[in-house]
């Protein structure tokens, strides 16, 4: 598929005509669907919990720059170095930089979505720095050389069958099969050779604790914790708006993320990281690094109604709802955040000019906002973009020169066609003119016998039936009676 949000409507109708896309994602959304219902059983439960975490989240939010100062206070008192990155660009730099400075030439890498939307393992690729994924769905597609299709099952849109010829083809000496379990060991296996020989581990961050300077990280396989304890040195990557204020913050917001995401109680493993190894401790990495990523995420905080997106705690649940998401896949959408939460955070990366049919792919039921553990208003946000990415370019006099107004969004009005502004804005004008309507009403209905076929037939299907013989009472009685 073509790898950009520009192809979304030519990559959704391919989808749509691979059975074997249709049939993944139909049995793990309906998995993944009976996990979270069987988490939350009690939706007066689910309720409670989601106001808190949404109460906690917006009062983050409107904390935001405070918050951010704080961490990283507390993270050079317990001997976090802290770094700031306006771009993926410069995030990539830093993180290449801090690793070629000590002379590393290998990395593993935790699952980290943040990592995925810089593009990080290419770019350290490209400076000879070989960037191995150890989460196995990132492994997986790291091997089948494509990006994640789901935020938490990356490798989600792939069968047995399908993984089982991807490491027969990739791995040396490693025979077809679809036993998953010969695939889970074979894969642990490979990953557990890179751990041991890395020079940096890489990591993301769930949440960022402001109060203690913590680093918070949840997984279930065991390989983040391997990731940030053996090599020396530990970076860490995460956007601004994952920082929360107080560490008493956190086990509602894990509730709710692990019970969303997996429909598990907990994960497996909790890591809390707060500073380097120290002298008296046996294990973990000399030094700490933590690059705080914008990349787009201060122009949604500066708009109060679309700074709700940045309450996301990449649960995933949005995604497995998504009438439209459920049947094209997360590939279809070109971007590494797909489904109903990529498509209102994306537009504030790449810009609307890029992303302009994301907005539109969706039929507003409303599900993603149902389920989401945060209460983001997501149909409302994605009906907001669409207003931006057909708004008229306003301009404003002023006594030296025209000035236009401030911008939103990057790209906002790209969607907008002059034709179509042009036709609703007569009919505007027709619809605000009680006489003019009527005037125009009676002229086009004279004229309904200019549809084709309009004698033979073409209201036909639309006729209503013909009334019963007997009224339906008279018919029911009669066949309680018989």
């Amino acid at each position: 598929m073509h790898n950009s949000p520009r192809n979304f409507k030519h990559n959704a109708h391919q989808a749509l005509q691979d059975n074997t896309i249709r049939s993944n994602f139909r049995g793990a959304m309906d998995f993944l669907r009976n996990k979270r219902r069987a988490a939350f059983p009690d939706r007066e439960d689910f309720e409670q919990l989601s106001a808190q975490g949404a109460a906690i989240k917006q009062r983050c939010l409107q904390k935001l720059p405070q918050l951010l100062e704080q961490l990283e206070q507390q993270c050079h008192s317990n001997g976090i170095q802290v770094h700031w990155a306006e771009t993926a660009q410069q995030a990539n730099q830093i993180v290449q930089q801090l690793i070629t400075d000590r002379g590393g030439r290998s990395a593993v890498k935790g699952k980290s979505m943040v990592t995925e939307e810089i593009g990080l393992t290419d770019h350290l690729n490209q400076f000879g720095i070989d960037c191995i994924e150890s989460d196995m769905g990132e492994y997986i597609v790291q091997l089948a050389k494509e990006i994640p299709s789901h935020i938490i099952m990356p490798a989600i849109h792939k069968n047995a069958e399908q993984i089982g010829h991807l490491f027969a083809d990739k791995i040396p000496n490693v025979n077809y099969t679809t036993d998953v379990d010969r695939l889970i060991n074979t894969g642990r296996e490979q990953l557990r050779q890179h751990f041991y020989g890395a020079d940096v581990g890489i990591s993301g961050v769930n949440f960022a604790i402001a109060e203690t300077g913590t680093l918070c990280l949840v997984e279930n396989e065991g390989n983040g914790r391997m990731t940030t304890t053996v090599p020396n040195l530990h970076i860490a990557v995460t956007g601004i708006e994952k920082v929360v204020e107080f560490l008493a913050d956190i086990p509602p917001l894990l509730k709710l993320l692990t019970r969303s995401a997996t429909g598990q109680a907990i994960t497996t493993y909790v890591n809390m990281i707060t500073r380097p190894r120290q002298d008296d401790e046996r294990d973990g990495p000399k030094e700490v690094h933590l690059v705080l990523l914008d990349n787009g995420r201060s122009q949604a905080f500066a708009d109060d109604e679309l700074r709700k997106t940045l309450q996301c705690i990449r649960c995933g649940a949005c995604m497995n709802y998504c009438p439209v998401y459920t049947r094209i896949g997360g590939h279809a959408y070109g971007t590494v955040y797909p489904g109903p939460i990529g498509q209102i955070f994306t537009p504030h990366q790449l810009g609307l000019e890029q992303t302009k049919d994301l907005p539109t792919a969706s039929s507003l039921c409303g599900a993603c906002e149902e389920v989401c553990p945060v209460k983001i208003p997501i149909p409302k946000l994605l009906q907001r973009l669409r207003v931006e990415s057909n708004k008229p370019s306003l301009r404003v006099k002023t006594e030296n020169s025209d000035r236009t107004e401030p911008v939103v969004m990057h790209g906002e009005g790209s969607a907008r066609r002059r034709l179509e502004a042009l036709l609703w804005r007569v009919w505007a004008g027709i619809c605000s003119r009680p006489a003019l309507y009527r005037t125009t009403s009676w002229a086009v209905t004279r004229g309904r016998q200019l549809i084709p076929n309009w004698k033979n037939g073409w209201t036909q299907s639309r006729t209503l039936p013909k009334p019963a013989s007997k009224p339906l009472h008279e018919r029911l009685k009669n066949r309680i009676h018989s």
